[in-house]
């Protein structure tokens, strides 16, 4: 079965940068499940997966664009400490969920001074070309529940409480 939009698909993946420094693997604990169309994955990596067969491997190289975009500039933003009132501990690489203008965002402290912290809105990959080594286990239909859930279930449900 070729994968194709609404195929619930299982794969192992590497993930690496343009100076082959490993980013992700899956190799060494479960594999990634995920029905194709549902942009759980990025584009690039979505498009590369179309037509393959259970059992292919292959690599394919994947543009910024068409990964998590190019860096912005403006996601970057210095504000005054005070503004993170009783939250004490910020630190170079603490995740913080921020309100902005698009909704809540993940956003990454990235320098802390007396009166400042400077975060960044940009995903820790933005800017950047990935290379995949993919290896596709099991290619099958997605069921109805997956489809209105959006996500592939286990053998033993999907873990939502009904």
């Amino acid at each position: 079965m070729k994968i194709s939009a609404n195929k619930v698909v299982v794969l192992h993946y590497a993930v690496s940068d343009n100076e082959d420094t490993l980013i992700d693997s899956s190799y060494d604990h479960s594999p990634l499940a995920v029905i194709q169309g549902t942009g759980y994955l990025i584009p690039g990596l979505e498009d590369a997966l179309t037509d393959h067969v259970a059992g292919d491997k292959f690599e394919v190289e994947v543009a910024a664009d068409q990964a998590y975009g190019q860096r912005h500039d403006g996601y970057v933003q210095t504000v005054p400490k005070d503004m993170f009132g009783s939250i004490d501990d910020l630190a170079v690489g603490a995740q913080l969920r921020a309100t902005t203008d698009d909704g809540e965002q993940t956003v990454i402290v990235i320098d802390v001074t007396e009166d400042e912290i400077t975060v960044d809105g940009n995903h820790p990959l933005a800017g950047m070309d990935l290379k995949f080594d993919v290896e596709i286990l099991e290619v099958r239909d997605a069921t109805e529940d997956e489809l209105s859930h959006g996500h592939v279930h286990s053998e033993d449900g999907c873990g939502h409480q009904h």
